[in-house]
C-alpha cells in the first residue's frame, strides 16, 4: 500500500494556482520539438468541477515526484495536496460529492510486466482529511480490521448524482479456467467503507445506471448472444430488453446511450437507414420511437447525452471530430460566449453552469494545438487557464490537417485525414498510417502526437478510415468482413494513389506504418504493393491470423473463445473453409515477398498480440532480407506504456525514415 507524501511542494501549489494569462505563442524556433515534448507523460493529468463549481480538482506532477491530486477553492484561488504518495502516481479520480472525491493509483515508472500491484481505491475529504483506502492493491490479500474490498474492486464509469458519500465500483470474476464469469455491481461507501450488491438479472458484464444514480440496465453475453435487461422502477424487478448477436451488423439491434432525467431510455438504431441514429425508447411497445432525436449524417451517432437535474441540454459526440450540439438556448449562448474568449480552438463544455458559482470548465483544442484546459467566468466573461496536456508544444510548429475523402476502387468512399508538415505542400514524403482495431473509429481530427511528430520531421501523414472502420454505416463496416490483406488493404494503397495523383506524396518516398491490426496492414503492405511502399513501421502487430487462432503454448493471449468461435469465422475467416486465402494474407506465409526494409517492435507481455507474432515473422523475413530492424520492450504490452521507451522507438522511427524516404534517403542514391 503506497503511503502520503507528507510534504507538499510549493513550487507545485504556485504552479497549479489558476493563471488569467492568455499569451499568445512565440515565434517558431528553428529546430522542431523534441521527440520528449509530443511523448512525455503530462505534468498536468486533467480536471473536474465539484458538484457545486466552487472547487476543482486536478492531478499534477513536480520533477522527481509522482503525480498528485489537488483541489482548488476558484473563490480564495488557493490549492491545497489532498492526497500524494511516495511510491504511486494519481490515476482516475472523482467527485464523490462537495466535500470529498474518490480515487485510484499507478505507478508510471513501471512497465506491464513490472506491475504487481492493483489500482487500488481511496477517499478523501477535498481539505485533505479523512483519506481512506476501499479496495486493497495486493492480490490475494486478506484485510485486518477495517473493511477493505479486494483488488478487483474498481471505479464505475458512471458517476451517478454526486449527493451522498456513496458510489457504484464494479467487481469482475472469473471461472476457474480464468474465463470471466461475470461483472457485480456494488454500492460503496466512501466513508465507512459498507458495501451493498446489486442484484443481477444474468451474468451480465454490462451496467448502466439512471437519472437518479440507480442502477436501471444490464447486458450479458452467452455465446454469440447479447440480452439487454432493464430493472423496471415500479418493483425493481428485471426483465429482459432486447436481443441481438454481437458479431452481426443487425439492423434491427438497439444500443443502449443513456437515461434522461425524466427516465426516458435513450438509444441508437438504424431504423432502415445505413447509419445508426439517436432515439427514445419505447418501453410499452419495446421499440424505438420513429422521429430521430439526432441524425449525424454519414456517420453512426457516437456519443453521449448532457443533462443536468431537469433536461437533455446537449449531446456530445464524434463525426470527424469530437463536438457538442446544444438542444438548450442557454447552453448554447454559452458556447457562443466561450467560444468568443477562444476563438482558436475547439472548445468543449465539460461542466454546466451552477446557481452557487459562476464557473464552467472547457478543454479547448485543434489541429495544431494539444488539449487545454480553461476555466470560463460566465459573470466576467473572462477565462483562465488550468492546464496543458502537452506544454512543450508551439502551435506555430505544428501541421495543419484535414479530412478529405476519395474513392476506392470498388467506388466505396473512404474518409481519411491528411497532416502537412509546415514546411511544404507538394511532392512530400509520406507516411501512411494504419490504426488499430480494425473496428474502431480510428482517428479524429484534432492534435494528435504521432501524426504531429511525424509532420514536425517534415512528413505528410495519411491516416485512412478503410471499410471496417466504425462509426460509418453498415456499408462501410460489412464490407470489411473477410478482407484482411484483400479489400482493406486496398483501400490503403487506393489513399496513397489518391495523393501522389494530387501531386502532394513523392511516389519515391513513401512508407506505411502502423500498430496491430495496422502492423498488419504494413506487413501486407510492402507484400501487396512493393512498387508502391518503399519501408514498413510495424509494432506490435498482427503477423498470421492462424495464429490468433492457435496461439502459442508459452505466451498468453487475451482473445476469448468465443470471439474464435463466433467472432472471428465470420469477419476474418474460417480456418478451415478460408485456409487458402488466409495463407495468402499472412504476412509470416509470404515474407518472402517483403524486400523493402523493416523495423518492428514489439512487447514482452503484449497479450493482445504475443511476442511470437513478432518472432515467427521476424524469423520468416530475415532469410531473405537482411535490412529488418528489431526492437523489443520486454516489460511493455499492447503498445509503450514508459516514457523512455515512447522515446527509444520514435526516435528509432525518425532515423529509420530519415535513411529510406526522408532527407537522408538522397544521400543513399
Amino acid at each position: 500500500m503506497p503511503f502520503p507524501y507528507r510534504t507538499a511542494c510549493a513550487s507545485l501549489l504556485l504552479a497549479l494556482a489558476i493563471s488569467t494569462a492568455h499569451a499568445e505563442p512565440a515565434a517558431a524556433p528553428a529546430a522542431p520539438p523534441s521527440v520528449e515534448a509530443f511523448f512525455a507523460s503530462a505534468k498536468f493529468g486533467g480536471a473536474t468541477l465539484s458538484p457545486s463549481g466552487k472547487y476543482i480538482a486536478a492531478r499534477a506532477g513536480a520533477e522527481g515526484q509522482h503525480d498528485m491530486l489537488m483541489v482548488v477553492d476558484l473563490t480564495a484561488n488557493t490549492g491545497k495536496v489532498v492526497a500524494a504518495y511516495n511510491d504511486a502516481d494519481i490515476d482516475t479520480f472523482r467527485w464523490v460529492n462537495d466535500e470529498r472525491l474518490v480515487f485510484n493509483v499507478q505507478d508510471k515508472d513501471l512497465g506491464l510486466g513490472d506491475k504487481r500491484y492493483a489500482p487500488g481505491l481511496f477517499a478523501v475529504n477535498r481539505d485533505g482529511s479523512n483519506l481512506v483506502q476501499l479496495a486493497d492493491r495486493f492480490i490475494g490479500a486478506q484485510s485486518l480490521g477495517r473493511k477493505i474490498q479486494p483488488y478487483n474492486t474498481y471505479l464505475f464509469e458512471q458517476s451517478g448524482p454526486k449527493n451522498s458519500e456513496w458510489v457504484y465500483v464494479f467487481r469482475p470474476e472469473w471461472a476457474e479456467t480464468e474465463k470471466l464469469s461475470h461483472i457485480s455491481l456494488l454500492r460503496l461507501n466512501t466513508v465507512t467503507g459498507q458495501t451493498e450488491m446489486v442484484p443481477r438479472p444474468a451474468k451480465v458484464q454490462g451496467w448502466m445506471l439512471d437519472e437518479k444514480g440507480e442502477p436501471r440496465l444490464a447486458t450479458g453475453t452467452d455465446k454469440n448472444l447479447t440480452t439487454m435487461y432493464y430493472r423496471d422502477p415500479a418493483n425493481n424487478e428485471w426483465r429482459k430488453l432486447a436481443s441481438f448477436d454481437p458479431y452481426k451488423q443487425d439492423s434491427d439491434k438497439i444500443l443502449p446511450v443513456g437515461f434522461g432525467p425524466d427516465g426516458t431510455l435513450y438509444v441508437t438504431a438504424m431504423a432502415g437507414k445505413d447509419t445508426r441514429s439517436l432515439y427514445t425508447f419505447n418501453f410499452k411497445t419495446g421499440t424505438i420511437n420513429p422521429d430521430p432525436v439526432i441524425v449525424t449524417a454519414g456517420y453512426d451517432f457516437n456519443g453521449k447525452l448532457i443533462t443536468n437535474k431537469d433536461k437533455v441540454l446537449g449531446l456530445d459526440f464524434t463525426t470527424d471530430a469530437r463536438s457538442q450540439e446544444w438542444l438548450d438556448p442557454g447552453m448554447k449562448a454559452l458556447q457562443q460566449e466561450v467560444d468568443k474568449a477562444l476563438p482558436a480552438t475547439v472548445n468543449l463544455l465539460l461542466s454546466t453552469p451552477k446557481k452557487e458559482a459562476p464557473w464552467v470548465l472547457v478543454v479547448g483544442y485543434s489541429d495544431v494545438i494539444p488539449p487545454a484546459y480553461w476555466l470560463y467566468n460566465k459573470d466576467t466573461r473572462q477565462v483562465s487557464k488550468v492546464g496543458d496536456s502537452h506544454p512543450a508544444i508551439n502551435p506555430r510548429q505544428m501541421g495543419r490537417q484535414q479530412p478529405i475523402r476519395y474513392k476506392a476502387r470498388d467506388g466505396l468512399d473512404i474518409p481519411a485525414l491528411l497532416t502537412l508538415p509546415p514546411s511544404g505542400k507538394s511532392n512530400l514524403p509520406l507516411v501512411v498510417l494504419v490504426h488499430g482495431g480494425p473496428w474502431v473509429n480510428g482517428t479524429a481530427w484534432g492534435w494528435n502526437p504521432i501524426s504531429q511528430f511525424l509532420a514536425s520531421r517534415g512528413y505528410a501523414v495519411l491516416e485512412p478510415s478503410f471499410r471496417g472502420t466504425t462509426g460509418l454505416g453498415s456499408r462501410h463496416m460489412l464490407s470489411s468482413f473477410k478482407q484482411w490483406g484483400l479489400a482493406m488493404q486496398n483501400d490503403v494503397a487506393d489513399g496513397t494513389r489518391y495523393l501522389i495523383g494530387k501531386g502532394i506524396a513523392d511516389p519515391k518516398r513513401i512508407c506505411i506504418a502502423g500498430a496491430s491490426y495496422g502492423g498488419y496492414a504494413t506487413l501486407m503492405g510492402l507484400v501487396n504493393d512493393p512498387d508502391l511502399y518503399k519501408c514498413g513501421v510495424n509494432w506490435v502487430g498482427v503477423t498470421d491470423i492462424n495464429l490468433m487462432y492457435k496461439g502459442s503454448w508459452n505466451y498468453r493471449s487475451d482473445m476469448t473463445d468465443e470471439w474464435k468461435q463466433y467472432g472471428m469465422p465470420e469477419m476474418i475467416g474460417d480456418p478451415v473453409k478460408d485456409a487458402a486465402q488466409l495463407k495468402a494474407t499472412s504476412p509470416i506465409e509470404q515474407a518472402s515477398r517483403i524486400t523493402q526494409p523493416v523495423l518492428m517492435a514489439y512487447g514482452g507481455v503484449d497479450e493482445r498480440v504475443p511476442m511470437y507474432h513478432g518472432k515467427q515473422f521476424y524469423d520468416a523475413v530475415t532469410r531473405t532480407n537482411k535490412n529488418v530492424e528489431w526492437i523489443e520492450y520486454p516489460d511493455e504490452g499492447h503498445g509503450w506504456h514508459l516514457p523512455k521507451n515512447n522515446y527509444d522507438f520514435w526516435t528509432r522511427v525518425e532515423k529509420f525514415l530519415d535513411k529510406n524516404i526522408g532527407p537522408g534517403s538522397q544521400k543513399q542514391q
